[in-house]
């Protein structure tokens, strides 16, 4: 029951529509509660971390960007298991911490950077694979720069929401406590 609600209370925040932003008028406000609501923290299950990573084909000579990194597990996990380098880009100063301290707990230093700053002001140039968890709307905003900073062939996973636009090279679902996570896998500048 308690996961139910939990579950519940996670899919209000991925369904909430901003309607505050249509009654301000104060653009750089509206800008700032969008960039907010656009990642809401709620960690990948490790299987499906791991899941991600092998549908891109991660190995030692990638890089591997995630968006909104979070706690940083996707990047310990291509750098420990994979030996890819990774860089995460997360807005909030404490998950940047967070994500940092695990990376150096991880001993992976040497091949991860946290970034604390905006995704969509991040340069994705050196991105072999870019890794997502973030709202619809997110993926709306970062599509017109993944279509101009990735190289053709960049692998992008997205987990549980689709990239509007984009047609998938393909889709699998991992069910973790019968919860399924869909797994959205495109190429850049690959035509299906």
């Amino acid at each position: 029951m308690r996961l139910l609600f939990i579950l519940t209370a996670l899919a209000g925040i991925f369904v909430a529509t901003p309607p505050i932003f249509a009654q301000s008028n104060d653009d750089a406000q509206k800008k700032q509660a969008l960039k907010k609501s656009l990642a809401p923290y709620v960690s990948s299950p490790m299987n499906v971390v791991e899941r991600m990573l092998e549908l891109c084909e991660v190995g030692a000579n990638k890089v591997v960007y995630d968006l909104g990194c979070g706690d940083g597990r996707i990047l310990v996990s291509a750098a420990k298991t994979y030996k890819a380098r990774a860089v995460g880009v997360e807005l909030s100063p404490k998950w940047a911490q967070l994500a940092t301290d695990k990376v150096v707990e991880a001993g992976v230093q040497h091949r991860v950077r946290v970034l604390q700053q905006d995704m969509l002001e991040a340069d994705l140039a050196e991105a072999d694979i870019v890794t997502l968890y973030l709202i619809s709307e997110a993926n709306t905003l970062l599509r017109p720069k993944l279509e101009k900073e990735l190289r053709p062939g960049a692998c992008v996973v997205s987990h549980d929401f689709e990239i509007k636009g984009w047609k998938p090279a393909s889709v699998e679902t991992i069910k973790v406590f019968q919860r399924p996570h869909m797994l959205y896998v495109y190429k850049v500048g690959v035509r299906r």
